[in-house]
């Protein structure tokens, strides 16, 4: 293993146009273009080659993108829903029984903000994302960075997800806010 893809394991800066980077990110892309354009009983092999774990009885909807797909770990029974976008720099965990509406997307992507030098240089790092169990995103949600999403958490469509929510809530909106508990 390369030493921009240890840093980008350990949350650390690293370059994303690393030649191990750029095949891994290749690899990913073919077998995310096989998903999409299979007959659906056929897809299930395919997501098992590409992620890190698929759930018994999971299921996803093509169209599906992500970068490097095995920091991807999806429990039993859960369900993405059409253009789903998986930015998998960090790991992306996904627990049991959720359901993804269409055209969510789950980021783990960071640049740097005040050091331009360096974002000009593409330097980057990036902060895993964890979904709890029985979880509900509508349609278009966007989780940023590092969020954690508790059990049991319902989040509104279009929402945008900057901080972690706790379990057993309705959240909604931008940025999302926690709207009552359930």
């Amino acid at each position: 293993m390369g030493e921009h893809k240890e840093r980008m394991l350990r949350g650390e800066l690293y370059r994303d146009n690393d030649p191990e980077l750029v095949e891994e990110r290749r690899r990913a892309q073919q077998l995310c273009d096989e998903f999409n354009a299979c007959p659906a009983e056929q897809r299930e092999p395919v997501l098992r080659k590409l992620l890190g774990r698929l759930g018994e009885g999971s299921w996803i909807m093509p169209r599906l993108q992500c970068d490097y797909g095995y920091l991807v770990e999806i429990g039993d029974n859960s369900f993405l829903n059409y253009d789903a976008i998986l930015m998998d720099c960090a790991p992306i965990r996904i627990g049991d029984d959720v359901s993804i509406g269409p055209r969510a997307q789950l980021l783990t992507a960071l640049h740097p903000m005040e050091d331009h030098e360096l974002r000009r240089q593409r330097w980057e790092s990036a902060a895993p994302i964890t979904i709890g169990n029985n979880v509900w995103f509508g349609g278009g949600v966007i989780v940023c960075p590092g969020v954690t999403v508790g059990d049991d958490t319902v989040v509104g469509a279009g929402s945008v997800v900057t901080r972690d929510l706790p379990p057993r809530v309705f959240a909604a909106g931008n940025p999302c806010r926690v709207v009552r508990e359930l």
